[in-house]
């Protein structure tokens, strides 16, 4: 991957994670909030407000004062696609061997870096090792 290609994947990746979490969240509790988010990432509810005031100035998330935030169908499409990979990841390093935990944490940070076809080859992988 060259430098662009990186430099790239983490403008995308705090996004890609913001999105990720609210989607769980709303899957969860029915209901995404800063204070949620925040404790989830282990950051400040302001530096937490600031990243979802730029979520919706970019038209991914939506939000009402002090109501709950909900992603745009824009927001819903990369939450998957993120989640996807994540899971895809996540499946592949367990599939080595490696134990959960760890293919846990590893596959939060490999998974806004690996191209679609590596992806596409652990994918592969993942439904050989099924069998």
């Amino acid at each position: 991957m060259s430098f662009k290609n990186v430099r790239n994947a983490h403008k995308n990746e705090n996004t890609e994670d913001y999105l990720e979490l609210i989607a769980e969240l709303l899957n969860l509790k029915g209901e995404a909030r800063i204070v949620d988010i925040a404790n989830q990432l282990g950051i400040a509810q302001a530096t937490a407000n600031k990243t979802i005031q730029r979520l919706q100035n970019q038209g991914f998330i939506k939000r009402e004062p002090y109501r709950s935030i909900f992603l745009t169908v824009k927001g819903q499409k990369i939450a998957s696609i993120s989640k996807k990979r994540h899971n895809t990841v996540l499946k592949f390093l367990i599939n080595l061997g490696i134990d959960k935990k760890t293919a846990s944490a590893d596959a939060e940070g490999i998974e806004h870096h690996v191209s679609d076809k590596t992806l596409k080859k652990m994918e592969k992988f993942n439904s050989i090792k099924k069998n």
